[in-house]
This record gives structure tokens, C-alpha cells and sequence, in this order.
């Protein structure tokens, strides 16, 4: 148990550190000579490596729409039904984020508009490993949809079979997902940025994944002919506020639910209450053996950190320096405590409101900014699958009214040419007057 009065500045940010990320320059230099084989190479090299890596037959890069349409048929009816309640909240949630178009006059005869429109094509990344993750089909593909996305593609890694969780078929087609291609890892990424005969280029990569797929992101975000993407991405956390009242099996839950996506998975706890602290500690080491995946979450929780704030405000100061991806807050009367919350990519009110429904049924989205980037990043939304762009029309009376304003500005600017483009419009319109 650390106690956080007792820290100085520099062991606070101890205390909140963040496990290392595997950023070293052979990773670097790993992916960049995948992303420049794909480049090359293109559909060749994205075989080649997820032969290698994942499907040692594989033969063709695209999931059939029949395929598609088998695997989402053996989807049980209990499954099936869950992920079409995720889907409906998750869309109605989205669909309230429609943003409005503006046009107001600025100066008599000086019209500015504000337009929204769909990212035209954008491509959706889904990990593969040991759990399939039809829920992140889901916040990815659905605000793709709501948007108006005309083109939406999807990279995942096949299995041994040369296919993919059902699961993952059944949301993608709930989605209307355009096309599913059979690669995962940093060469998915390349492909999606760069183009391949099989892969079209696309504007935007959203989604997450390991080490290679995140460096991959970053290093085709940074090149003129690459892709954007939706946001940094490092492991996952979680940071739990509880008080005196809150119930520590809730608490154990809640870090445990964060340990076990992977074994560099943070959780933390902070409080006011010591009992609490050691209460939710064992209820923790408890239900950790009783867990499918406690090979996965015990390293996770051997690195957890248990916080002790002298107050609920002291640990509002905590939660607001680490900047959670998730913050969950077990405390009495918390929604009384939005206010002094600052900073959280997505948070949990109360003792009802575990992270489990964020990441799958709410309605909220569960791509969210992680490793401090919730102090400048957003969760994602509606308008990462858009863009805005403006628009001014001037009149005749508008160029009279606002020119000698734009004329003054450019010159003091030193910039001659832009001068001149108002000059000889105020020039013709006088000779008009005449």
C-alpha cells in the first residue's frame, strides 16, 4: 500500500508510472522493413508474413461474403442476440453525435458555413490472439456506419482454418462491413495505409493491437502517402476510485476484469480507507483462482498499485495526474465529484457500473486513449469517421464591406499577391459603381 501524502513529486509519478512499452529501435526497425516489403511487394509480402505468423495454408488475402454469411450462421442465439442489444445502444449512442451544419453572415454580403461529411474509406482493425473480439467489431463498424462511411473494410488474422471467429462475422455483417481480408499484425496495417492489388488504401486506420500494430500505426500516420489513425494506443488500464462504502468485491472485479487483457495490463486502486485497500487485496487474490485467464491477469496484478489518499479530493488528485483510460468511481454520492474530474478517457459512475458494460453493451465506446493521452486525446465517436470542412461566399456588398479590412491585414503581412486579389475585385467594383 503506498501512501500517497507521504510521496514526494518525484515518487508520485513513480507511483503512476506507467509499464515500459516495448518502443525500442529494433521494433522500430522491424516494422519499417515490413511496411517497406509491403510497399513492394505488396500482396506477396502480406501472404508471406501471415503465412508465417498465422495461417500457414493460406491462400487468398479475401473472406468470402459466403464464408462471411456460414460463419455468422453458427453464431448461437444467446450470442447473437447480445451482440444485436450491443449494436442497437452502441448506435443509438452514436447516432445523438450527429453534428449540425452552420451557416450565419459574418459581415453584410459575407456568408461562412461549417459542413460535415464521411471519411470515404476507412479501415477497421481487429486483433486476433486469444479471445475473439466481436465488441471491438462493434465500436469500430457501427460509428462507421452511423457516419456514412461509403467504404468499410476490415483486416483480422485468420486462424489455422483460414477463417475467423464467428463472432467476429456476425457483427462485422451487422455493421455492413464491405470487405473482411485475412491478415493481421504491422503488414495489415502497411497494406491498409500503403494499397495492394487485393487491399485498397484507405483514409483512416481505427482499432487496436500489440506492440507491432501500434508502432505500424504511428509510422504510416507519419508519411505523406500513408493513412491517419484514430489515436495513440499503449496497454490497457484501469483506475478504480473507492471510499469506505464501496464494496471490494465490486473493486476486485473491476481491477481484474482491466489484468486480465494482458499480462502489461495497469490497474490501480486508489481510496480513503486503508480497510478498503486491504479488503479488496484479498477479495482480489480470491477471485484471481477462480479466473480462466489468471496466467494472464496475476503478472498484470503482481504490478498493480494500491493507492491510500487522505481524502476523496486527495485521490480526485491522483486519478487526474495518472489520466485513466478507464476510471471507475465506487465512492458515495459519485456523481457529486464530475466537476473535480478532469481527466479519463471513459468514466464509470457508481457501484452499477462496472467497465465490463463500456466495453460491451452500454453504448458507449470502448476505444479509448491510454498512457496518459486522456489529458489531449478523446474516446472515439462519430466524428473521427468524419471530417469538417468550411465554406465562404462573398458578395459584391461583401467584398466592399470586408476588403479594405483584408487589403490592411495582407499588407501588413508583407504578402503583396494576397493584396491584390481583394485590389483588383474593389478596383472592378468601382468602375461598376460608375
Amino acid at each position: 500500500m503506498i501512501t500517497w501524502s507521504s510521496l514526494s513529486v518525484n515518487e508520485k509519478k513513480q507511483a503512476l508510472a506507467r509499464p515500459a512499452m516495448a518502443n525500442s529501435q529494433q521494433l522500430k526497425q522491424t516494422v519499417g522493413e515490413i511496411i517497406a516489403r509491403v510497399e513492394a511487394e505488396g500482396d506477396t509480402a502480406v501472404l508471406d508474413y501471415t503465412r508465417r505468423f498465422d495461417c500457414p495454408d493460406l491462400t487468398n488475402l479475401v473472406l468470402s461474403q459466403e464464408s462471411i454469411d456460414i460463419l455468422a450462421a453458427k453464431v448461437t442465439p444467446e450470442v447473437a442476440s447480445a451482440i444485436d442489444t450491443a449494436f442497437d445502444n452502441i448506435k443509438t449512442f452514436h447516432e445523438a453525435q450527429k453534428p449540425s451544419d452552420i451557416a450565419l453572415t459574418t459581415t453584410p454580403g459575407v456568408k461562412c458555413e461549417l459542413r460535415f461529411t464521411a471519411l470515404d474509406t476507412v479501415g477497421l482493425y481487429i486483433p486476433g490472439g486469444s479471445a475473439p473480439l466481436p465488441s471491438t467489431v462493434l465500436m469500430l463498424g457501427v460509428p462507421a456506419l452511423v457516419a456514412g462511411c461509403e467504404n468499410k473494410l476490415l483486416c483480422t488474422p485468420p486462424n489455422k482454418a483460414q477463417l475467423i471467429a464467428p463472432e467476429i462475422a456476425y457483427a462485422a455483417r451487422k455493421c455492413g462491413i464491405d470487405k473482411i481480408y485475412l491478415c493481421g499484425g504491422a503488414q495489415a496495417v502497411a497494406a491498409m495505409a500503403l494499397g495492394t492489388d487485393t487491399i485498397p488504401q484507405v483514409d483512416k486506420i481505427f482499432g487496436p493491437g500489440n506492440s507491432f500494430v501500434t508502432e505500424a500505426k504511428q509510422q504510416v500516420s507519419q508519411r505523406a502517402d500513408g493513412a491517419a489513425i484514430d489515436m495513440p494506443a499503449g496497454p490497457s488500464e484501469v483506475l478504480v476510485l473507492a471510499d469506505e462504502f464501496a464494496n471490494p468485491e465490486f473493486v476486485a472485479a473491476d481491477l481484474l476484469s482491466q489484468a486480465e487483457h494482458g499480462p502489461d495490463s495497469q490497474a490501480i486502486l486508489v481510496s480513503n480507507s486503508a480497510t478498503l485497500i486491504e479488503e479488496a487485496k484479498a477479495a482480489v487474490e480470491r477471485q484471481l483462482a477462480t479466473l480462466s485467464r489468471a496466467e494472464i491477469a496475476r503478472p498484470a496484478m503482481e504490478n498493480a498499485r494500491y493507492i491510500l489518499a487522505d481524502s476523496i479530493e486527495q485521490a480526485i488528485e491522483a486519478s487526474n495526474a495518472y489520466a485513466a483510460e478507464h476510471l471507475i468511481v465506487q465512492i458515495e454520492n459519485a456523481r457529486d465529484y464530475l466537476p473535480k474530474i478532469k481527466y479519463a478517457g471513459s468514466i464509470f459512475l457508481g457501484p452499477w457500473s462496472p467497465e465490463s458494460a463500456g466495453d460491451y453493451a452500454s453504448g458507449t465506446n470502448h476505444v479509448l486513449p491510454t498512457y496518459g493521452y486522456a489529458k489531449n486525446y478523446s474516446s472515439l465517436g462519430l466524428l473521427d469517421f468524419m471530417r469538417r470542412y468550411t465554406i465562404q461566399e462573398l458578395s459584391e456588398d461583401g467584398m466592399r464591406n470586408l476588403g479594405p479590412a483584408i487589403m490592411a491585414l495582407a499588407a501588413a503581412e508583407g504578402l503583396d499577391a494576397h493584396e491584390q486579389a481583394v485590389a483588383l475585385r474593389m478596383q472592378a467594383l468601382k468602375q461598376g459603381d460608375a
